[in-house]
């Protein structure tokens, strides 16, 4: 309790103000369809289309590539290569300054700036993920969430240097003063966790195991990105659009992340990227069907918030990708990159579906009717194969959802093997029972008591569980489809914050904890 409370207090670190840096200066490579701190008269609608569409391709290329990569290819994803993701994401910028002293080269210089800075910012992204991953969860959620509330006051603060010296300090300064935050705090993590170690090809099945657990989740923020990439189409054509997506994206993001841990100092959080989906669709569909219906100014105002929404997602993408790598001990770069992969993936997509229909005048349709239908059908298709799809649909459904018809021929009792119980529970103490006459397990309450007085995380209160009902490592391995070099590590951590040194110890500790309950 103490740790934690030591870290919701804390000032913010090199890597936490590091972070917040880095989101400042990406967020001035057409966040939202302008460079803000480049000359406006440079900006036509093809040089930020172009821009961006080669930044969108590698960017979310680079994100499967990392994916296939940490797979196959382990070993460089166990070094923090800052030189490597700092040298495209320079010679980036430096095309963006040149384009606009070189009128005849614009075009070329652009699109290749494009392309750096997209291997670059994916570049960047891949090391603070790995370094939030690596952290303990306290500090990696707090030190995500401060450098984001932090990234927004920061670009703002940008807006205070004069435009013809802030494209300079970018790569001559603040680039340099991000990446070296960086390197420090990477000097800082312990690099043999599981995560680290881990070989994927020698556990295939746990790999599986994620990509089947996480696709919806990666879905629904792609979703958001989707709407985000047609809304920045429309931010390209109009500047005046792509201004108030830059300010309010970024004001989104402090809003979220200060509610967030102002929030987290008093209760307990458990966020469901789906669920939260589920939550803003309907709001999503009905304000697309709104577009055509009103004013320009709406469709300005839409794209800002879209921007902000998706921004607020980006954040919990991150924060689950990092729990997931902790739980389950999986290189962070590929949970991250499968992520990425897809989120950016229809965030190009949209905006090259939104800039042809914008283009596009339909039997007569107005070009923003054109937008509005394009994305409420992909959304539609979207959310379809999120739940499931036509095997969803045809298949079994919940208790709750299904609709039970009792046969009307006579029914055949089950045979004993049928109608034996299942599980693998502690017996219980006699007399043991709730109200309802259910028996209770007293383990899974034992532990639970104890997962809220020791603030274990769900998984490490899972293994907890586990280990105390005589379960072995290889056993528990096997059960949460992990390695057993991550149950081993799960187990340290556990007795470390026990402050135990052995299985016996924990089994006591359970019991005093229902001696305390009778």
């Amino acid at each position: 309790m103490e740790r934690a409370s030591a870290v919701m207090t804390a000032k913010p670190n090199v890597g936490s103000l590091g972070y917040a840096l880095f989101l400042a200066i990406n967020a001035a490579s057409v966040w939202g369809g302008v460079f803000p701190f480049l000359p406006m008269e440079f900006q036509t609608h093809e040089i930020a289309f172009w821009f961006f569409l080669t930044q969108s391709l590698v960017f979310s290329a680079s994100y499967a590539a990392s994916t296939v990569g940490s797979y196959f290819f382990p070993g460089p994803t166990r070094a923090f290569l800052v030189k490597a993701v700092s040298g495209p994401y320079f010679a980036g910028w430096c095309c963006l300054i040149a384009a606009i002293y070189l009128d005849g080269w614009a075009l070329p210089l652009i699109t290749v700036g494009g392309a750096f800075l997209g291997l670059g910012s994916a570049g960047f992204y891949m090391l603070w993920q790995r370094l939030f991953a690596s952290e303990d969860a306290d500090t990696g959620n707090h030190d995500l969430l401060l450098g984001t509330a932090w990234g927004a006051v920061l670009y703002y603060a940008l807006y205070l240097i004069p435009q013809a010296v802030t494209a300079f300090l970018i790569p001559l300064v603040f680039l340099p003063l991000f990446a070296l935050c960086v390197t420090l705090r990477s000097r800082e993590i312990d690099l043999d966790q599981p995560m680290f170690e881990d070989v994927p090809r020698e556990h295939p099945q746990v790999y599986r195991r994620v990509l089947l657990d996480h696709w919806r989740s990666a879905l629904c923020v792609g979703a958001l990105g989707f709407c985000a990439g047609i809304m920045r189409a429309v931010a390209v054509a109009d500047p005046q659009v792509g201004s108030l997506v830059n300010m309010l994206s970024m004001a989104g993001m402090l809003v979220a992340a200060v509610a967030m841990m102002a929030v987290w100092r008093s209760k307990n959080l458990r966020l469901s990227i789906t669920a939260a989906y589920r939550v803003v669709f309907p709001f999503l569909i009905t304000s697309l069907l709104a577009l055509p219906l009103l004013s320009q100014e709406y469709a300005r105002w839409l794209a800002a918030i879209l921007f902000a929404v998706y921004s607020a997602a980006i954040m919990l993408m991150m924060m689950q990708c990092a729990q997931t790598s902790r739980d389950r001990g999986i290189n962070p770069v590929f949970i991250y990159g499968y992520f990425g992969a897809i989120v950016y993936a229809l965030h190009g997509i949209g905006f090259i579906g939104g800039t042809f229909a914008e283009e596009a005048s339909l039997m007569g349709v107005a070009p923003l009717a054109v937008v509005a239908l394009v994305a409420i059908w992909a959304l539609g298709v979207m959310q379809f194969v999120g739940t499931g799809g036509f095997s969803g649909a045809l298949g079994p459904r919940g208790e709750a959802e299904a609709i039970e018809l009792v046969a009307l021929g006579p029914r055949r009792d089950p045979s004993p093997t049928q109608a034996a119980p299942s599980g693998d529970a502690t017996p219980l103490p006699s007399g043991a029972a709730s109200p309802e006459g259910e028996p209770i397990d007293l383990i899974a309450v034992q532990a639970e008591l104890v997962r809220e007085r020791y603030r274990l995380s769900a998984r490490e209160a899972e293994v907890m569980e586990l280990i105390a009902r005589g379960h072995s490592v290889a056993r528990i391995a096997e059960m949460l489809v992990v390695s057993e070099n991550t149950i081993r590590t799960h187990s340290k951590r556990i007795y470390a914050k026990l402050d135990i040194h052995k299985k016996q110890e924990l089994v006591d500790l359970l019991a005093t904890f229902g001696d305390a309950q009778a």
